[in-house]
């Protein structure tokens, strides 16, 4: 007599059968914009861009959007979890978006004579936005310097002394470049004493921006001979005919950057130091 088979020792449907079949459980995840997330179920995968009304939105690396309940069944690193909304924070926040405490409230400040410049919009616009209320709260104003080899004549045209200090802020600095030869003959100047030249790594400031960020492992690696943003664009498979479209895709990476925390520690450290360097006479005199 031919008995029959089934491939399956239990009833998979049956109350508690699935449920003992999984070996990871699940832990509580507190939702975040940029936070990579999978639903196994459907097979899709994007960054958190939102959340609102018990929904998350998913973003995934072609543009597309998708929304799902907050809750249980999502993947993190090939581990599950369930997706909780953060704690609604107090009205009135604690810390800055660089980390600082924020203090009582004070009337606007005259501005120092020292300043600080930055290379490119869009460094200028980064800075803006997580530095903006330190920046406020001193008194610094930042300027925005188109390249570096307009550096020498501002730095001459400025005339940085004690108490009328000049901090500036480069792309690429990175020993035997151009930017680093500019660096040295503007601190073997006149003014060396009361200026600050400083900067990051990187070709742009995009890649100072964390990659988890924008749900990748690194950021693309551009040939020479390619424009680098461009070369980031075509790689994320973003439009990037024209400047509008060079310009949009940095809108949407500045937006994935909430804090400090979303940033490259090198480029805190560094930003840290101009301010501390451009207000440090005006700190002397108040002290």
């Amino acid at each position: 007599m031919t008995m029959a088979t089934s491939r399956y020792p239990t009833d998979v449907l049956a109350a508690g059968a699935q449920r003992s079949r999984r070996t990871t459980p699940s832990r509580d995840e507190v939702v975040r914009s940029g936070l990579v997330i999978e639903d196994p179920a459907s097979g899709f995968c994007g960054a958190v861009v939102r959340w609102e009304n018990g929904l998350v939105v998913l973003e995934d690396r072609k543009g597309r959007r998708r929304s799902f309940p907050l809750g249980p069944g999502f993947l993190l690193e090939g581990e599950p979890v369930t997706l909780k909304a953060p704690a609604r924070r107090s009205a009135d926040p604690t810390h800055t978006r660089s980390g600082s405490r924020v203090g009582p409230a004070e009337s606007a400040k005259i501005a120092l004579p020292s300043r600080i410049y930055v290379e490119g919009r869009h460094d200028a616009q980064l800075v803006e936005k997580v530095w903006g209320d330190d920046l406020r709260h001193v008194g610094v104003v930042v300027e925005y310097m188109g390249g570096m080899d307009d550096l020498p004549a501002i730095v001459a045209e400025f005339g940085p002394r004690a108490g009328h200090r000049l901090g500036v802020l480069v792309d690429h600095l990175v020993p035997g470049s151009k930017e680093s030869r500019i660096v040295e003959q503007v601190a073997a100047g006149p003014w060396g004493d009361h200026v600050l030249v400083t900067g990051h790594r990187y070709i742009d400031i995009w890649e100072a921006v964390k990659p988890a960020r924008l749900g990748l492992q690194e950021w693309p690696r551009i040939p020479r001979g390619t424009d680098w943003k461009h070369g980031v664009c075509a790689a994320m498979g973003w439009p990037h005919t024209d400047q509008a479209d060079i310009a949009a895709a940095w809108q949407f990476i500045l937006s994935r950057v909430g804090n400090w925390n979303d940033l490259d520690p090198g480029l805190l450290r560094e930003v840290e130091r101009l301010i501390d360097f451009v207000t440090q006479d005006h700190l002397d005199r108040e002290s």
